[in-house]
């Protein structure tokens, strides 16, 4: 597996509409994309070659949702880019690295990702994500 770069900072939020503020009013960051991922809003903040994700729950049944109940809004993940998502998770499996999902699924920006759990990282949640040829 070859790890590209930190791709971006998962932070729970509430309302990405009101959260973005902090970062396009207080610092002199843009919100350059916004997507939906299921119930998931997302909103995108780049730093350089790294992105501030703001993800929240469009229902109160979410998981990010359930998740802001728990711990509050806050730093949720940390994102890693990989040149191929597959084989990444085949690694971690042989190597018995337990992951969230036995196959990658579908994230932002026609990306698709897998997340290492949390038990095997010391309490970080890891995502690894593989972006698509054209992606920018």
């Amino acid at each position: 597996m070859k790890v590209k770069r930190l791709a971006h900072i998962g932070v729970a939020v509430k309302d990405v509409d009101e959260v973005q503020k902090v970062y396009t009013e207080m610092l002199p960051l843009e919100l350059t994309s916004t997507d939906a991922v299921g119930e998931l809003r997302t909103g995108f903040l780049p730093v350089g070659e790294t992105n501030i994700e703001l993800v929240m729950s469009t229902t109160p049944e979410g998981v990010m949702s359930k998740y802001i109940d728990k711990k509050g809004e806050g730093i949720h993940h940390l994102a890693f880019e990989v040149d191929d998502v597959d084989q990444a998770v085949a690694e971690l499996k042989a190597k018995g690295v337990p992951l969230t999902s036995d196959e990658a699924r579908p994230g932002a920006h026609g990306s698709r990702v897998v997340f290492l759990h949390p038990k095997a990282t010391h309490g970080v949640l890891i995502e690894l994500v593989e972006y698509p040829q054209d992606h920018h």
